[in-house]
């Protein structure tokens, strides 16, 4: 696995060996220059423990969060940040030099692009093919890597399940994009944070969490297992083959070092946090099931009949289809106007075409039903302006 330039030599300088052979000896080296004020009684009340600049995060909170995600899982191979946003910048740098690329999907999310551009990164698209369901367009892949002669590609992002797509990668699909990373000496970047909320799933899907075929990052965090955005602690599991993952782990030191680890007051909480996660995660899953099922029974009643939801297997988003002689802006900019309503057209998300609308199963019951009705009477109206 060839890593990227930003993150220097990974030799430790004579001091570093130094200090590492005495530690070994078990020797207790004072510090000349420890300018850490927590060591030297000037910590505040509201914070009192010592700060521990574990680039990874503290060991006792990252074998917390090994305990609860289970299978076996080695605290070594996490890294605790703020966010699976902060992890796509740093993964991406240290993966990609200036200028160099990651295969990211289209239709997807705009995030990823956003932070590629703030990192120095470009992306290159893979499609997402709608067919009933979501399909990855895995020949495409292929060609695209195989068309990089420049070895530009460092890394192919998977979103499992797809944001708004709400598809989940399918057991062939995973088999054929591991092998396609592992001929083509590049990394997979996995963001499952919406791997927990299962709707209209197929069987045999699962986590890239642990993957040993090639050098894998999951991303997951607690935003979204809590329901709760501005809980912002996220992390990188990784997996693969043991000598790409130990390479891995030390460039990520460097570059977690330069950034800081997560703060004292969000570790201290974290084991609170996680014990709570299971249950929220819960109430969101029954929430947007019975959103999903009114959805599915207002369109069916619906006189008209022209709106429908592609299948969303997983998430808490669905993609609504209306006639594509309605243009998005069209539509969004008269729920604005006249509903005091507004949305997410299908091409904030790169559809490959007009007539799409994202739509939330996040509210309560009372107020979905009524954007549901919202997006009907505003098609209709679209439809015959006259009304």
């Amino acid at each position: 696995m060839r890593f990227s330039h930003r993150v220097g030599p990974v030799d430790p300088n004579p001091i570093a060996r130094a200090e590492r052979k005495a530690r070994q000896d078990g020797t207790a080296l004072r510090s000349l220059n420890d300018s850490n004020p927590t060591h030297h009684g000037l910590a505040p009340h509201a914070l009192p423990e010592p700060y521990q600049a574990d680039p990874r995060g503290p060991r006792e909170a990252r074998a917390c969060l090994a305990a609860f995600l289970g299978e076996g899982v080695d605290p070594d191979d996490l890294v605790l940040l703020d966010s699976t946003s902060q992890a796509y910048a740093w993964l991406m740098m240290l993966l990609c030099d200036s200028g160099e690329a990651v295969l990211a999907p289209k239709p997807g999310y705009p995030l990823i692009a956003s932070i590629a551009r703030l990192v120095g990164v470009d992306t290159v698209d893979y499609r997402l093919v709608h067919d009933g369901s979501w399909t990855i367009d895995v020949a495409q892949v292929a060609a695209l890597l195989d068309a990089d002669t420049d070895g530009r590609i460092r890394a192919m992002v998977v979103i499992n399940p797809n944001n708004p797509t709400g598809s989940y990668v399918k057991p062939d699909e995973r088999e054929a994009l591991v092998a396609l990373c592992r001929h083509h000496g590049i990394a997979l970047i996995a963001d499952e944070v919406f791997f927990g909320y299962d709707l209209e799933a197929f069987d045999g899907n699962r986590r890239f969490a642990g993957e040993d075929g090639v050098l894998t990052f999951a991303l997951d965090g607690l935003s979204k297992m809590l329901a709760a955005p501005h809980a912002k602690v996220g992390w990188i599991r990784l997996s693969g083959p043991r000598q790409d993952v130990e390479q891995a782990k030390v460039r990520l030191d460097m570059i977690a070092d330069d950034f800081l680890p997560v703060g004292a007051p969000t570790v201290r909480m974290l084991p609170a946090m996680l014990d709570e996660a299971a249950g929220r995660q819960g109430l969101v899953r029954e929430r947007v099931r019975a959103n999903l099922d009114t959805l599915h029974a207002m369109l069916a009643a619906d006189a008209l009949g022209v709106v429908d939801v592609l299948r969303a297997e997983g998430g808490w988003n669905v993609l609504l289809r209306f006639p594509a002689t309605i243009d998005e802006n069209d539509l969004v900019t008269m729920l604005v106007e006249r509903h005091g309503a507004t949305g997410q057209p299908g091409y904030f998300f790169d559809m490959d075409s007009n007539g799409y609308l994202a739509l939330s199963l996040l509210p309560e019951a009372d107020e979905f039903r009524g954007n549901v009705r919202i997006v009907l009477d505003g098609v209709a109206e679209a439809l015959d302006p006259i009304r």
